[in-house]
């Protein structure tokens, strides 16, 4: 079971949310605006928040933008907008999946169990990993990445995207494969979603952007 915040103003979408996450046995708490999600946030423990982008009081961004201060919760945004801007400014915030909607409610469900289950396997405690490159120092265990010296702070789509390929480095890598390993077998997503953390993540990397190489056809691979 998980404990579930959904953030939206609309109430027949907590309603729809409510009803398929309690059939399938977990418990669902509700905010109707982002002020309300905030303090719900810090009076109480959720496994993952499901926020609405547009709200009164408080945006879904800015609500994010709250609760990352004092809590890593994971993140879910919903949007009636699909731009790729809205996509990449929810990511930029830590957000692990935008949905737009209409959804389908099943799919939601989906995304938001993966979701869970990833963030619940970041907490187990593996033995210390590090990666030395020249000026890159990836520290898999710490869940930190050092660029020129300088500490960068990545989404957690990020980290788990930049881990994999860094453990896999040297290997071409298709999109399939990266969408199935980082996302899940069981993602809904598309392309897109893919594109727009590798484009996050070449940013954060500044000059090492370049040791992300994209192979037209294929997909990417990491040099190091």
């Amino acid at each position: 079971m998980s404990r579930i915040l959904v953030a939206d103003d609309e109430e027949r979408i907590r309603q729809i949310i409510r009803k398929y996450g309690e059939f399938e046995g977990h418990a669902i708490a509700e905010a109707a605006d982002g002020m309300e999600a905030v303090r719900l946030c810090r009076e109480q423990d959720f496994d993952i928040v499901v926020m609405d982008v547009m709200m009164p009081e408080l945006d879904g961004f800015s609500a994010c933008r709250e609760i990352r201060k004092t809590k890593n919760i994971p993140m879910l945004m919903l949007s009636a907008r699909g731009e790729e801007y809205d996509r990449i400014h929810g990511f930029e915030l830590g957000a692990d999946d935008y949905v737009v909607k209409p959804f389908s409610p099943r799919e939601l469900m989906m995304r938001i169990d993966a979701i869970v289950k990833r963030s619940r396997r970041r907490e187990e405690a593996p033995s210390r990993e590090v990666l030395e490159l020249e000026g890159l120092r990836i520290d898999f265990t710490g869940r930190t990445v050092w660029v020129d010296g300088q500490q960068v702070d990545l989404s957690p789509k990020e980290y788990d995207l930049l881990f994999y390929m860094a453990r896999n480095r040297g290997i071409a890598l298709s999109r399939d494969t990266l969408i199935t390993q980082v996302w899940g077998y069981d993602f809904c997503g598309d392309d897109r979603t893919l594109d727009t953390h590798i484009k996050l993540l070449r940013k954060e990397l500044g000059a090492h952007s370049s040791r992300i190489v994209t192979l037209r056809g294929v997909g990417y691979r990491f040099d190091g």
